[in-house]
């Protein structure tokens, strides 16, 4: 093997798409996935890359914060992506302390581990498009625009992402930040909007709908961030230290999603249903990511086709879903807000 990765978080969504595009495309690297499995970490995601790859490809259950774990891990590997986070904005409202605690406590033992490790090429950190807030004078988001996190989620994230930037000035350590816009694609939590939104169609329930829904968000497929991680992992060595926007420009409202996904199952736009809005909710997310671009990374997957593909999926793989709706009904507190019981 050329090439050990440690990719923590790798049980989630996006983990999961950038485990399977390494494994596929580098054919001598192998991943030890090192996850918690909490609410948007699935077992059966995990299960379906054991099979396809097999001893290239190893699992841990076990938290980001456990030292004894990473004083053995961490001097095996040659580069890690990190993506094990709390990632519910609506769950940070409600109780912020274990965002800190893993996004940021968690994070800080993860570096503390790096820098006892001189020969890691590379860590990247995977940050948010979140912890700009809403964009600055409403133009998007540039790399060094002030972080003004709107949500204890966003500024978990941003505490995060300064923490990293603060070890590679300190102590030299090779980080690369990367802050992407929302996600979407197969085997996404489905407390996250286009799931949540597909699952309460193929039911034939009401989508529930924050506010107004006239909130922007610039979107990318998870195969894309994937690819974008992979770019910024192996990229040049003077990346470190850097932080980068990753985009595509295809900014659609949480109103115009649901509209969409209605189309599709041919149900009609009164199905929307409006609830209370989101404390904070911010009006639009989007980057300037042509940083990246210069340097030879673009998105190859178009909105539309994208976008049809994942409701197909969420169609095709009804035993995903109930099963990860099952995990997270045991997870998540007043889960009944997101409207799935009927996966259960």
């Amino acid at each position: 093997y050329t090439m050990h990765i440690l990719v923590t978080g790798g049980a989630g969504f996006i983990g999961s798409h950038f485990i399977e595009h390494m494994l596929s495309a580098y054919p001598k690297a192998r991943i030890t996935n090192l996850d918690a499995l909490t609410y948007a970490g699935f077992l059966h995601t995990h299960h379906t890359l054991q099979k396809t790859y097999g001893d290239r490809y190893r699992f841990m259950h076990d938290r980001v914060g456990n030292a004894q774990t990473l004083q053995h891990l961490v001097p095996t590997v040659d580069y890690i992506v990190h993506l094990a986070a709390e990632s519910n904005v609506d769950l940070s409202l409600e109780s912020s302390q274990v965002f800190l605690h893993t996004n940021i406590l968690e994070t800080q033992l993860l570096l503390e581990a790096c820098r006892q490790h001189p020969g890691l090429k590379r860590l990247v950190l995977v940050s948010t498009d979140e912890v700009y807030g809403n964009p600055w004078q409403d133009i998007p988001s540039q790399e060094n625009d002030p972080l003004l996190p709107c949500s204890p989620y966003a500024a978990s994230k941003a505490g995060q992402d300064l923490l990293a930037y603060s070890y590679f000035v300190s102590f030299g350590l090779p980080v690369v930040r990367s802050r992407c816009v929302n996600n979407y694609g197969p085997r996404q939590d489905p407390t996250k909007l286009i799931p949540r939104f597909t699952l309460n169609a193929l039911k034939n329930n009401p989508l529930p709908l924050y506010g107004s829904g006239h909130n922007l968000r610039e979107w990318i497929h998870a195969k894309d961030h994937a690819t974008a991680l992979a770019f910024l992992m192996l990229g040049p060595e003077s990346f470190n230290g850097d932080v980068f926007n990753v985009g595509t420009g295809i900014e659609r409202s949480a109103r115009e999603v649901g509209q969409a996904i209605l189309k599709h199952f041919e149900r009609p736009n009164s199905d929307i249903q409006t609830i209370a809005d989101r404390p904070g909710h911010v009006l639009r997310h989007a980057v300037n990511c042509e940083k990246l671009k210069a340097l030879g990374w673009k998105p190859e997957i178009d909105w539309e086709t994208g976008f049809e593909e994942t409701l197909q999926w969420y169609q095709q793989h009804p035993q995903w879903i109930q099963a990860a709706v099952q995990q997270q009904y045991a997870m998540i507190p007043h889960y009944e807000q997101y409207g799935l019981s009927d996966w259960r």
